[in-house]
């Protein structure tokens, strides 16, 4: 199989715009997240998607490849989707975050594992939660897993509920996880997620990957141990800067 690496990269971003060409010690944001996923043992070949000039003159800039695509986009699956029907010879595309610039590329080895499976339709990452402010917090995705490793739902309120037992207790109790908003699709997979549309489920939570469940996809999850930080705020990269640099 060929995996293609794909990282969505948009400008007008609500809460940080034009973040992916933030200066990280030197090099932008996308540069830091394209060189380390480029350091992913499973992948064919990598390539940043935006809607943006700037960003596509910046990629280009350290050598890196870049496609122009739509700005009509929802999300950034559909972006993949544009990307992936150029590169016609691939069967895997895993779709990237453009905003964690220190992703750990084993964690898209270990994703890319998950199609050893050939009946693997959609893949992603989750990982285990051992603080309660990460368990009771709404922004963080929670998942229930099967016996088969699959995606049962997806929830930011924390999934399962422990009747009868106090909250203080519940990590003792129970393993719960989170959500590690990276995945990978089987490329036909892909194409036909686009043509869904919005559901339920999904309206209902403001989280995609619930319109592929409600229509019946299976989502195979790998553990994984390597924690992801993500810069959404201005705060997260003062948080980057102290955590990596020292600053």
């Amino acid at each position: 199989m060929k995996f293609l690496g794909i990282i969505p990269a948009r400008y007008a971003s609500s809460r940080f715009p034009g973040k992916p060409l933030i200066d990280i010690e030197g090099k932008t944001m996308i540069q830091r997240v394209y060189e380390q996923v480029k350091k992913s043992t499973k992948l064919n070949e990598v390539v940043v998607a935006t809607d943006d000039s700037r960003i596509e003159q910046a990629v280009l800039s350290f050598g890196g490849n870049v496609v122009m695509t739509s700005g009509h986009h929802q999300s950034g699956t559909d972006r993949c989707a544009e990307v992936i029907a150029q590169y016609q010879d691939y069967d895997i595309a895993v779709n990237i975050q453009g905003d964690e610039p220190f992703i750990n590329p084993e964690q898209i080895d270990l994703l890319a594992s998950c199609f050893a499976d050939p009946n693997t339709q959609i893949a992603t990452l989750v990982k285990e939660i051992i603080q309660d402010d990460e368990l009771f917090n709404v922004n963080i995705p929670k998942v229930v897993r099967n016996a088969r490793g699959e995606a049962i739902y997806f929830s930011r309120q924390t999934i399962p509920f422990l009747r009868g037992v106090q909250k203080e207790e519940w990590l003792r109790k129970q393993k719960f996880y989170k959500h590690i908003g990276i995945y990978a699709y089987q490329v036909d997979t892909l194409k036909a997620l686009t043509h869904l549309p919005i559901s339920m489920l999904e309206e209902a939570e403001a989280l995609e990957q619930l319109r592929w469940l409600e229509n019946g996809y299976a989502i195979k999850t790998a553990i994984t141990n390597h924690e992801t930080v993500a810069v959404d705020t201005r705060e997260d990269l003062d948080k980057i800067l102290k955590l990596f640099f020292n600053k």
